[in-house]
C-alpha cells in the first residue's frame, strides 16, 4: 500500500509541494538569515518613477509591499511556522481525540446520547469568536511587551487551538468506534475473552486507519481556514506587534507567517491587491495540495474518489430533502 501512495500522481503532488515549501521556508533562513530584499522604487520605460508597494514583475514575481520588501520573501519566512503548525494542531487533535472517543464509546456507552447531545452545541459556537477569546491576551502585546516568549505563546496557542475541536472531534470518534463495537467480529472477540484494549488496538484501529487519515486532512484544512479568520482579527500565530506611538503603525506579525500577512495588509485589498492576495495565494495552494493528498490516498486504498463520493452523497441528501419538503408541501395543501 505505501510503495502505490507514493505512485499517485495527486498524493506525490500535494505531498512535494508541501515538502518543496518548507524546505525552501528553512534553506531561506540557513543562507539569507530571514533578510528581505527590497526594493523602493523603479523608473518606467516613459522615464516616470513609481515608488513602494510595486505590483508584481519578472524579478518580484509577487511584488513588493508598502515599506518596499519583497513578498515572495515574507511567504517563504512565514511557511514553516504556517505549515507546521497546521500540522502539529491537527496531529494532536487526532491524537487526543481518539483515546477520549474510546472512553466515551465503551465506558460511558449508556451516557453516549446524553454527551453527544451536549457537544453538538459545540457547533454552533463560532470557533474563530472563541479562539480570539482565548487567544487576544496572549498574542496581543501589551504596552510594556510581551512577558512570555515566542516558543511559549506558540505553546499555548497550539494547545488552545488543539483543545477547542477536541470536544467535536472526540464525539465523532466515538460515534465510529461504536458504529464497530457493534459489528459481529467484534462481538465474536468479546466471547472469546479478548479484552477493551486488544480489541481496540487490534480491530478497531485497522479498521479505522483510513478514516483517521481523511480526519487529519479536514483538520489540517479547518486549522488553516481558522488562522486566515484569526488573520483577519488581527490576532497573528505567535504573536501580534501592536505600536503604541502616538502615530502608530498597524498591527503586525512577529514571525511573518500567512495569517499575519493577510491581516496586517487587508486594508490594500483595493489599492495594492497583490499585498493581501499573496498570502491568500498561498494558503489556498496549501489547502488544495492537502486535498490532493486526501484524494491520492483514497485512489490508492479503496479505488473510489474521495471528493466525487462527497459530491455525490450531498447531492443525494440535497434531493432527499428537497422531495421530503415537497411530500409535505403537498399534504398541507391536499390537507
Amino acid at each position: 500500500m505505501t510503495r502505490s501512495i507514493w505512485k499517485d500522481p495527486f498524493f506525490l503532488t500535494g505531498f512535494l509541494y508541501l515538502a518543496v515549501l518548507i524546505l525552501a521556508s528553512f534553506s531561506y533562513y540557513f543562507i539569507w538569515d530571514n533578510e528581505i530584499r527590497s526594493l523602493y522604487f523603479i523608473t518606467k520605460e516613459d522615464g516616470s518613477m513609481a515608488g513602494a508597494p510595486l505590483p508584481p514583475m519578472w524579478t518580484y514575481p509577487f511584488g513588493t509591499d508598502a515599506l518596499g520588501l519583497d513578498m515572495l520573501g515574507k511567504i517563504l519566512i512565514g511557511a514553516k511556522y504556517t505549515i507546521l503548525a497546521a500540522i502539529v494542531i491537527a496531529t494532536l487533535r487526532v491524537v487526543i481525540s481518539l483515546p477520549i472517543g474510546f472512553i466515551i464509546a465503551v465506558y460511558f456507552k449508556p451516557f453516549k446520547r446524553s454527551i453527544n447531545g451536549v457537544i453538538d452545541s459545540f457547533h454552533y459556537i463560532p470557533l474563530a469568536i472563541l479562539a480570539y477569546y482565548f487567544l487576544h491576551p496572549i498574542l496581543w502585546m501589551p504596552f510594556e511587551g510581551f512577558s512570555t516568549s515566542l516558543f511559549e505563546r506558540l505553546a499555548i496557542e497550539v494547545l488552545i487551538l488543539t483543545f477547542l475541536i477536541v470536544p467535536i472531534l472526540s464525539s465523532l470518534l466515538g460515534n465510529e468506534i461504536a458504529k464497530i463495537h457493534r459489528e459481529e467480529f467484534i462481538l465474536s472477540a468479546t466471547v472469546l475473552g479478548a479484552g477493551k484494549f486488544r480489541i481496540m488496538v487490534k480491530h478497531v484501529l485497522p479498521l479505522m486507519r483510513d478514516k483517521l487519515v481523511l480526519i487529519f486532512g479536514q483538520q489540517l484544512q479547518q486549522t488553516l481556514i481558522l488562522f486566515i479568520h484569526l488573520g483577519l482579527l488581527t490576532l497573528f500565530l505567535g504573536g501580534t506587534f501592536v505600536d503604541y506611538s502616538i502615530v502608530p503603525d498597524p498591527p503586525s506579525s512577529v514571525t511573518l507567517e500567512w495569517s499575519g500577512l493577510i491581516g496586517d495588509s487587508f486594508r490594500f485589498l483595493y489599492s495594492a491587491p497583490w499585498i493581501p492576495l499573496t498570502p491568500i495565494l498561498f494558503f489556498a495552494s496549501v489547502i488544495l495540495a492537502v486535498a490532493l493528498m486526501m484524494e491520492g490516498y483514497v485512489r490508492t486504498t479503496s479505488g473510489y474518489s474521495y471528493y466525487k463520493k462527497r459530491f455525490k452523497e450531498r447531492y443525494e441528501s440535497a434531493k432527499l430533502k428537497e422531495t421530503t419538503l415537497n411530500k409535505s408541501d403537498f399534504k398541507r395543501i391536499d390537507g
